[in-house]
């Protein structure tokens, strides 16, 4: 994780607190400074959030402001929560409580219990499935395993919202939320009233529950309120754009009427609010607490300045809130746009990109590529995999291994066997029709759509298969088990194949965003505007986990020959460049806008301004009729050695260069470089 500027996090017993402070950039040491809360630091994408957070965490305990065993340091991954206590530990700062929500609640829900009620703490289920079968199953709502998938997170979204089953079916259809698993909400009611009986009689409790009944013993006994309160003093939540309702409520419970509270956070990165989280506690921490500092982490130590300045524009584009990204990095290739002709085309270009990039020195690991949908990974694997390029699916099944696909299949060899006289097109579309299939997609999210996208993509392949030359049903299904043959040799390590979803947290040093037609990002299910606005955070999540490469594409048609209808997504309107820009960008004429420049960048282009102004002030003359700004963005992103090379700047003709070239050159060369 790039969590620059690339030092040791890691002090001697000995040294001085400020010692704790060095190395961090300026924004960062503001940030660690600010011991007593509240605080809010938004933490852009790869601006060393963990860095700062874990030094302000370890120079309050090294200045005696905060004793380590007051300190409760809060994320929502127990990876997460593992990696700031090692960090920590080597920052001098043992004894500071580094867990995730439900691990904190569930720490001291046990203690309670034990010491207060003596009561044994009831069995946490850790998987909700078995007991929302059991429920379906005394209801008579027949599910199977995506269906009841689909329910437990229905359930986990009312719950994290505090709503019982009485609250829910008025709740959800004012949420307008989409009928899980084809269950209308008066069944899912129903259903979420027995999965309570059910766990009840069970003995046990979910993972909502624990912080549910944590918070509930912190309301009803002032002598468990007091006991937290006086353990835990200070409070860190780290990834605070995720916090859901629940975990809010648990949280303002541990902090009474104190205000030592740090957030950190970034609006732009909020793509669960599906499952319950919601950004507005981290965009309305100020006016909840309208004298707390605010620190932006704004140096981008992860990504070069290209990929940088698409991040940037992107969000511009959409009014999203978010910080300023500014590179930190080294310049590194432009950001590449491709369209293709269809789906398996676009699959072959990567694969084969990726087989030079790895011919160019980097290892299969370094790369991934993103999708919308889990779908839209077959095409791909088996690209790679005729390509010999190892890979690994991230966050979901392989295709030939999900189930609604194992499941056609084994209908289509059966069909195949009673030697059926209709044509192959025909027999394949009966067989996936019988299996739910149908021609439009369904309205419905979740487990449903995800099926239908798994059997519409195995109808293109076997539709496409059947008219390469398969004579039969038979050869069909025979082509299709070679492919997800070869599907199933790649190693267990190798390049990333993941939704955008999977990939938050992450990072490569080449990312594809494949798939980039509009109806899949954003995709067609989002409607309304903020969720349209989640799906452009999406896209900014994919774009900020590339380091160096990047490359963003499309296929005209999903198939070879097909229509060819699609069009890049909306969100890249005015960022995907025009024939006249690639031109410009093939000739070095392309300058970037102020905003997109990196902080050596600026500098001059301020100090050159400042130059351009005293030059206009002693002619009595306006100071673009010295030099424009976008002459001067050039100078800056480009610093021309010679007058050679000051010729080549858009705006400095012969005149400009005897006017102006000596002071010009004087100023670079007197500068820092970049």
């Amino acid at each position: 994780m790039s969590d620059a500027p690339a030092k040791m996090d890691s002090v001697s017993e000995h040294a001085p607190p400020e010692a704790l402070l060095e190395g961090l950039d300026p924004e960062q040491r503001e940030a660690a400074s600010q011991l007593t809360g509240p605080v809010c630091v938004l933490a852009g994408a790869g601006t060393g959030k963990t860095r700062a957070i874990t030094h302000r965490i370890a120079y309050g305990v090294a200045t005696g402001t905060y004793v380590p065993t007051s300190v409760l340091a809060v994320t929502f991954t127990a990876k997460a929560a593992g990696e700031m206590g090692e960090r920590l530990r080597g920052l001098g700062a043992r004894g500071v409580q580094a867990r995730t929500f439900h691990a904190a609640a569930l720490r001291q829900l046990s203690y309670f219990l034990r010491t207060e009620f003596s009561r044994p703490v009831p069995r946490i289920v850790e998987y909700k499935a078995p007991l929302v079968a059991q429920a379906a199953a005394r209801l008579g709502i027949e599910v199977d395993r995506a269906a009841v998938r689909d329910l437990s997170a229905e359930i986990e979204w009312s719950k994290v919202h505090l709503w019982t089953a009485e609250d829910y079916q008025k709740q959800a259809g004012q949420a307008r939320r989409g009928e899980p698993a084809g269950i209308d909400h008066v069944a899912v009611a129903r259903l979420i009233r027995v999965y309570e009986q059910v766990l009840a009689e069970s003995g046990a409790m979910d993972f909502e529950d624990v912080l549910l009944a944590m918070a509930g013993l912190m309301e009803e006994s002032p002598s468990v309120a007091r006991q937290v309160r006086s353990q835990y003093r200070h409070f860190v939540v780290d990834e605070y754009q995720d916090v859901s309702p629940l975990q809010q409520r648990l949280l303002d419970l541990w902090l009474g009427e104190r205000q030592e509270l740090c957030v950190v956070g970034d609006p732009a990165q909020t793509i669960y609010s599906f499952a319950g989280a919601s950004a507005r506690y981290l965009t309305g921490f100020k006016q909840r607490y309208p004298q707390a500092a605010v620190v932006k982490l704004v140096r981008d130590y992860r990504s070069t300045p290209q990929v940088v300045s698409l991040a940037n524009s992107l969000l511009r584009r959409g009014g999203e809130l978010g910080v300023e990204l500014v590179s930190q990095a080294a310049s590194g290739p432009a950001v590449t746009f491709r369209s293709f002709t269809d789906d398996d085309a676009e699959a072959a270009g990567i694969a084969a990109q990726i087989a030079q990039l790895i011919e160019g020195g980097l290892t299969a690991d370094q790369v991934a590529v993103l999708y919308r949908t889990n779908s839209q990974s077959e095409p791909l694997e088996n690209s790679l995999a005729l390509a010999g390029v190892p890979y690994q699916v991230r966050g979901g099944e392989r295709f030939f291994s999900r189930r609604e696909v194992r499941q056609a299949l084994a209908m289509m060899r059966s069909t195949a066997k009673a030697e059926a006289q209709e044509p192959v097109t025909v027999q394949i579309d009966d067989v996936l029709g019988r299996m739910g299939w149908s021609q439009s997609p369904p309205n419905e999210r979740g487990a449903v759509r995800e099926r239908w996208e798994s059997l519409d993509a195995l109808r293109t392949l076997a539709q496409e298969l059947a008219g390469a030359g398969a004579e039969n049903l038979g050869q069909v299904v025979e082509l299709i088990q070679a492919r997800a043959g070869i599907g199933y040799a790649p190693a267990a390590t190798g390049v990333t194949l993941a939704s955008l979803h999977s990939a938050k947290g992450l990072e490569w040093e080449a990312v594809f965003l494949a798939g980039l037609a509009d109806g899949l990002v954003p995709i067609s299910l989002a409607e309304r505007s903020e969720e349209i606005a989640e799906e452009r955070r999406l896209m900014y999540v994919g774009i900020t986990r590339a380091k160096r490469h990047l490359q963003l594409s499309y296929a005209k048609a999903r198939t070879a020959g097909g229509n060819a209808n699609r069009r890049y997504s909306r969100f890249l309107n005015g960022l995907w460049p025009t024939a006249e820009q690639s031109a410009k960008k093939a000739r070095g004429l392309e300058v970037p806008a102020r905003e997109d420049l990196t902080i050596p960048e600026r500098e001059l282009f301020e100090r050159l301004r400042e130059w351009r102004l005293e030059v206009a002030r002693a002619g009595s003359r306006s100071a673009f009729t010295v030099l424009t700004d976008l002459t001067l963005r050039a100078l800056a992103t480009r610093r021309p050695r010679d007058l050679k090379a000051l010729a080549a700047i858009p705006g400095i003709g012969p005149l400009k260069i005897e006017q102006y070239g000596g002071d010009v050159l004087a100023i670079i060369a007197a500068g820092p470089e970049a």
